[in-house]
């Protein structure tokens, strides 16, 4: 079973957990649901890179994830997959780290998916292949709108990686502001939905206190560029 916009509010909302990559659509999902009646945020669970310590795709330090977590008053799961995981074994960390939070009751699991099909087709597979529901609370809003929705609410973000076979990497560690969104080529997605670059927020009205970052220059893969980000 899966949705894609908040229900109607139930007597008692019903608690979620988030898959968390401590960027802007993955926040904006959670704001989108923290202002429903029908649900209500629970738990966050992030993937990261065992060796690295940083999250999946996105090159972010964990302790940076963890300081967003706490600023948000929500516990974390972070689940540790190698560097080049498989499906398989992607798929078998994040059962694993789910277990024990299905077991507290929590049986949804909330996705910031915009509009890739053949991703939320695998996520919901995945996901119901595990035992809980997918909510997807963004999905299929416009992108330039959800950009804008970001920066109007107030949150401040940080671009921490970018594929550099889509972009440049001079972006790498750019401030995701408006200046950033009017100067990206045509055919970028203004929220990187096609993986042409990740964030990381650092601010924003949901949060009890900031998580100010520095840029301590880039690192360059065999196709991510990503900013060296730690704790200012």
């Amino acid at each position: 079973m899966s949705s894609t916009e908040p229900s109607p509010s139930p007597s008692t909302p019903i608690p979620t957990i988030h898959l968390w990559s401590g960027g802007k659509d993955a926040l904006l999902a959670l704001d989108v649901l923290a202002r429903s009646d029908a649900y209500r945020p629970a738990a966050l669970t992030t993937v990261v890179v065992d060796d690295a310590e940083t999250v999946r795709m996105h090159g972010t330090p964990v302790a940076l994830v963890r300081r967003q977590a706490d600023a948000l008053g929500l516990p974390l799961t972070v689940v540790r997959v190698p560097r080049r995981a498989t499906n398989a074994q992607y798929e078998q960390a994040l059962a694993a780290s789910l277990g024990p939070l299905r077991s507290d009751g929590l049986r949804t699991v909330v996705v910031a998916d915009i509009h890739l099909e053949d991703i939320r087709a695998y996520r919901e597979d995945v996901l119901r292949r595990i035992g809980v529901d997918a909510v997807f609370p963004i999905w299929k809003r416009a992108p330039g709108r959800l950009a804008r929705r970001f920066l109007d609410r107030g949150y401040r973000a940080v671009v921490a990686s970018v594929d550099v076979t889509q972009l440049d990497a001079s972006a790498a560690g750019r401030r995701y502001d408006r200046r950033f969104l009017a100067d990206l080529p045509a055919g970028v997605d203004p929220c990187g939905e096609n993986g042409e670059f990740h964030t990381f927020v650092t601010d924003g009205p949901i949060f009890s206190q900031s998580v100010p970052v520095t840029v301590d220059g880039v690192e360059t893969g065999e196709r991510m560029c990503s900013a060296r980000l730690s704790a200012a």
